[in-house]
């Protein structure tokens, strides 16, 4: 959420109470803030300023609560539990200090951010059997060895009590945070509390009137239960104390939802060994992972057996998340063994499941959208082909029929985008048309009158053996996810080329376009409702991080971003297990060779460079055989492209040759993207293909001349996805290629390159026939041989 004027000031100004508050400046730094005041009416006036915070839709119109993850970045005091089996480690005697030390570094960086943690913590009595393990072995290391026979080492485990072993372990634990804190330069301070101190009216003032003084003085406090001298757990889920209910502490999650809510926390992480809440017991089947909960889904959770390792199950956890919940505390119940997960929650990834009041949207989560995609898939690779034909042109012809509520929607995109001062390149490719629906329309019918030969096309066929026949088949990928920014047009292009290949489809489009991007969707599902697949694609319109949905590997099977070369870029380097089709730069080159027509290549230049300089197939450096450098065409070519308000950089040998001229490029490897480009002189052919290779993105080269033989050459040699010759470099498109559309251009040199249309988005199977067949049989001495005869192939 982008903070308005308003939301900004009192941001700052609570943040600046909350700083006097932690550092007790009352003379100076507290007259800052407007007039000089006591650590109370501070303590006032932060709670009044986040209420207006609140009010400002920061945070949910339900109470204290967040409606949203994206908003949890604004959380300043948290309090983050530490389940028994995020830092103990898996024998049970010790401390996971490699996954301690990660989380401590996040809770670090948080508070060194100006958060307010406070952590509650398990592990005193692992860390205790660790070292009564070590002291009861070496006691009973005498015995063992005047008695071979002896069993003791094997039962030093159920020796050791819980509670002595919590008696002898909390003092490590806590040398182990401060000497872990103390690498960030954070003061800690162990809390160590019991059970009843909550239910003890005194004890409880005194416990909290500690916890905000350890607070304000800028001191992470550590809490614990005294496991010792722990009493048996309360059955009540809430007792009364002094006529108010507070929650029964029967564990630590229970423990720091009270803490959280007696202290006003903004945000409770409750870190497990398992992922978030299921609605049944994860490993059993049929589980599924709930990442937003609200008190509405009790009914659907089914509970399993509590943690081997802590005190609490995840029914006490979700106990302990409502309860906080209910009191204006945001909760998320995550696992504490997954890498920076609790920097990842405050960025606002969607890890873990993230408690919430709010009212529950109405929109699908993005994993059933995905599973319904991959079902959509199979429904239309059964179809015949002149369904998925029919569809296309049903889609091609509501463009049109629905072109005045599309517009409309348009418009409302377009006047948001004025009114935010957006470039006008941007609101260009923002803007629908009349024109631009007309040609979209045509290109769709284009992909439809290939959509009968796509999909089960029969590639290969070799027979084995005798009654042993193999084909290769085309079959479609699976589920496409299409990243796209502000041009709303490519959402038809890519729903067509997704129906004529018989994928899933999950469109991820920019909030720029999301009024047109909704009116084009609802025309898409109308024409796959003719086919009945109308959930085999489908807009991701919920908040979700581009992160979360590039860790869907197990959904997703092929990422396609179009956008600019940051976007591609940040995708390509954030996908870790889902392949990425796309580039992330254009730089394209035209090269003009000594036996060049002049004429035509003015006319190609400029179209190069000028028809759409902020296209990924615009050029970018214009290469010119030196022959030509004291020729009429070298003045012709710089007053033609500085009519057309291009700025020109010169490249090193060209201004080397320049009394005064452009300036010199900063780097030949670069994507202006607008009306800019750089000249550079070569050698020859050779020399152009070398640069080209040396500076070159691999997307789209041109060569003009009029000698064949250099033509032939270069198209061999560049190693680029497209090579032309006497052409404009703006070609390279899958519409103009007669594709009907593209997905995108490719710059990989696997599966699919240059503008990908339907093709590319397809894989194949083998399909092997026989007749009681088994491999054993073709061995020596088996009886059968293998034939491998190529036979024809018949579509």
């Amino acid at each position: 959420m982008i903070l308005g004027r308003q939301h900004r000031r009192l941001a700052v100004m609570y943040n600046s109470i909350r700083v006097c508050r932690c550092l007790k400046a009352y003379p100076s730094t507290i007259r800052q803030c407007g007039a000089r005041r006591s650590y109370s009416q501070l303590t006032s006036m932060q709670l009044d300023l986040k209420r207006a915070l609140q009010s400002a839709d920061l945070q949910s119109v339900n109470g204290s609560s967040f409606a949203d993850r994206s908003q949890l970045k604004y959380a300043r005091r948290l309090v983050i539990k530490l389940g028994s089996a995020v830092i103990t480690r898996e024998d049970e005697h010790g401390i996971a200090l490699g996954r301690l030390a990660s989380i401590v570094e996040q809770v670090a960086e948080c508070h060194l951010e100006g958060r307010e943690c406070i952590m509650v913590t398990s592990g005193a009595v692992a860390f205790g059997k660790q070292k009564l393990t070590h002291e009861l072995l070496m006691s009973l290391s005498m015995r063992e060895t005047l008695s071979a026979n002896d069993h003791a080492r094997k039962d030093v485990r159920t020796l050791l009590k819980a509670r002595a072993a919590a008696a002898v372990g909390q003092s490590g634990l806590m040398s182990l945070y401060d000497a872990m804190f103390s690498q960030y330069g954070v003061k800690i301070a162990q809390v160590l509390v019991t059970k009843p101190d909550f239910y003890n009216d005194e004890t409880r003032k005194n416990l909290f009137s500690t916890l905000s003084e350890l607070i304000s003085m800028n001191i992470v406090p550590i809490i614990n239960t005294n496991d010792a001298v722990t009493p048996p757990p309360q059955d009540d889920d809430l007792i009364k104390s002094k006529g108010k209910k507070v929650i029964s502490i029967k564990d630590n999650d229970s423990l720091a939802a009270m803490l959280a809510a007696e202290v006003n926390a903004d945000l409770l992480i409750l870190m497990s060994d398992v992922d978030g809440i299921f609605t049944r017991p994860p490993k059993q089947e049929g589980a599924k992972m709930i990442w937003t909960y609200n008190s509405d889904m009790a009914d659907i959770i089914q509970f399993g057996k509590k943690s081997t390792v802590g005190t609490g199950g995840m029914d006490s956890k979700v106990q302990a998340a409502t309860w906080a919940l209910n009191r204006g505390v945001s909760v998320v119940i995550c696992n504490g063994m997954q890498e920076k997960a609790i920097k990842s929650i405050m960025v606002g990834r969607k890890i873990g499941t993230f408690f919430t009041n709010a009212p529950t949207a109405n929109t699908t989560p993005v994993e059933t959208l995905a599973e319904n995609a991959r079902y959509g898939s199979r429904i239309l690779q059964k179809l015949p082909a002149v369904d998925r034909a029919s569809a296309i042109y049903a889609l091609a012809e509501l463009l049109i029929s629905k072109q005045a509520a599309i517009l409309d929607a348009n418009e409302k995109d377009i006047a948001i985008a004025t009114k935010e001062g957006t470039a006008a390149p941007l609101i260009s490719r923002l803007s629908l048309t009349p024109a631009k629906l007309k040609s979209l329309a045509i290109g769709l019918k284009q992909i439809a009158e290939t959509s009968h030969t796509n999909v089960g096309k029969v590639l290969k066929r070799t027979k084995i053996s005798e009654n042993l026949n193999l084909t290769q088949v085309t079959v479609p990928i699976g589920v496409l996810l299409v990243i796209f920014e502000s041009r709303p047009d490519c959402l038809p292009q890519v729903a067509a080329l997704a129906l004529s290949s018989a994928n899933g489809l999950l469109l991820k489009g920019g909030k720029e376009a999301s009024h047109s991007n909704k009116a084009l969707m609802d025309v898409v599902k109308e024409a796959l409702a003719t086919v009945g697949a109308q959930d085999a694609i489908s807009l991701v319109s919920t908040r979700e991080e581009i992160s979360d949905l590039l860790s869907m590997e197990n959904h997703i099977d092929l990422i396609i971003p179009r956008g600019s070369s940051d976007l591609v870029r940040s995708i390509q380097d954030q996908s870790a297990h889902i392949p990425v089709l796309g580039h992330a730069e254009g730089i394209c080159h035209v090269y003009v060779d000594k036996d060049a027509n002049l004429e035509k290549a003015l006319t190609i230049i400029r179209d190069s460079k000028c028809d759409y300089p902020a296209a990924c197939n615009a050029m970018e450096t214009l290469l010119i055989h030196e022959d030509l450098f004291e020729s009429p065409f070298f003045n012709e070519v710089c007053d033609m492209l500085k009519r057309e308000n291009v700025q020109l950089f010169s490249g090193p040998k060209l201004s080397s040759r320049l009394t005064f001229g452009p300036p010199q490029a900063k780097s030949l490897k670069h994507e202006y993207g607008e009306l800019a480009c750089a000249i550079e002189l070569v050698s020859g052919l050779e020399s152009a293909v070398n640069h080209i290779h040396t500076y070159g993105s691999g997307h789209t080269e041109v060569i003009i001349t009029e000698n064949s033989d250099a033509a032939t050459k270069f198209q061999r040699d560049v190693d680029s996805a497209c090579v032309f010759h006497n052409a404009s470099s703006r070609f390279a498109d899958g519409f103009r290629f007669g594709l009907g559309a593209e997905v995108g251009i490719s710059t990989a040199r696997i599966h699919a390159r240059g503008p990908v249309g339907v093709e590319g988005l397809l894989t194949t199977k083998w399909i092997l026939n026989g007749d009681g067949h088994a491999a054993a049989e073709f061995a020596e001495g088996g009886g059968r041989t293998y034939v491998h005869e190529h036979l024809p192939v018949d579509n």
